[in-house]
């Protein structure tokens, strides 16, 4: 497989790889999906929706619920609310070494995609002008707020030193404009409908603060996959299969970002080049963030490799791991 992968798009090779381990199903009952408003990283669940590939691996799937951060995902997945959803890797992370979430990583949405905006004439100019400053992120222990702590650290700038506010998404820009806030983190399409707006512009994007960062998950509560894993491996076949359309139909894809996201062509079409999607399941990703996010005082794991087989999917992970 690692040889076919230096010929195929890796897309392909993962979509390959699933077509060819399980048969396509028929569901007993839908499978109970969920994901982050607005959230770019996510087109992948809308492409399969948009163009019939769940259907098509004959699994039936419904929307359970749209959240406004990852922590929120985390804890309907370990409420039982829901089967399988869409959210940030720390969060999953987070809920799976707690135990208040019983889950699984089934397959990677997306690497970088993420960025820091400020004003376009504003005082924060780097990353270093962010002591004494309000920065905002979408939720506590989310993806941003790690990478938004990792910049920091990097520096050499103690956490403490910069107001860091929970605030969503949607609402950021409108916070930035008003003076509310003096930067924010944020998934896509968020950095560029600001910049395309003229209400901001990008610090940092994510991919400099951290390269080929993983940053959202496609993860199932374990208790589902125990009972119906032929469903599971369906969706997570469609996925793979919306994720390779992604990279090889941009232009269809973004039409299809516009009608989840509310953003418009030029947004779309703009935010889509900051997102890596991928599907392969990024190990050592996740084991930079089992040490940033212990390092940061979240989590405790005393057995890495244990947790990383006990979290990450070994039959997602076979084609493409890294």
């Amino acid at each position: 497989m690692r040889a076919l992968s230096r010929l195929i798009p890796l897309g392909l090779v993962v979509l390959v790889f699933f077509a060819l381990a399980s048969p396509k199903v028929q569901s007993a009952a839908p499978v109970r999906l969920a994901y982050l408003q607005n959230d770019l990283h996510h087109l992948a669940l809308w492409v399969a929706l948009d163009k019939g590939f769940f259907r098509d691996e004959g699994v039936e799937v419904t929307i359970a619920g749209v959240f406004r951060a990852g922590s929120e995902v985390a804890g309907a997945l370990g409420a039982g609310q829901l089967d399988m959803a869409y959210l940030g890797e720390a969060p999953a992370t987070i809920a799976a070494a707690r135990g208040s979430a019983h889950i699984r990583v089934v397959a990677q949405a997306n690497t970088e995609g993420s960025a820091l905006v400020a004003l376009p004439t504003g005082a924060v100019a780097g990353i270093g002008d962010l002591p004494g400053k309000t920065v905002a992120v979408p939720g506590l222990s989310s993806v941003q707020e790690v990478l938004l702590l990792k910049a920091l650290a990097s520096r050499g700038i103690p956490a403490a030193s910069v107001n860091v506010v929970v605030l969503g998404a949607p609402e950021m820009i409108p916070a930035l404009r008003a003076g509310q806030i003096d930067a924010f983190v944020a998934w896509e399409p968020y950095p560029s409908r600001a910049v395309l707006s003229g209400a901001g512009r990008i610090v940092s994007d994510s991919a400099a603060i951290w390269p080929n960062h993983p940053c959202c998950v496609l993860a199932a509560d374990k208790a589902f996959l125990d009972a119906r894993p032929a469903e599971a491996a369906a969706v997570a076949r469609a996925h793979a299969r919306a994720t390779a359309f992604i990279r090889e139909h941009p232009d269809e894809a973004a039409a299809v970002a516009v009608k989840y996201t509310g953003a418009s062509p030029a947004e779309a079409a703009a935010a889509i080049k900051n997102v890596r999607y991928d599907a392969a399941i990024n190990v050592e990703g996740e084991r930079e963030y089992l040490r940033l996010l212990t390092q940061l005082g979240f989590i405790q794991t005393k057995d890495p490799d244990k947790f990383l087989d006990d979290f990450l999917d070994t039959a997602a992970r076979a084609p493409g791991a890294r």
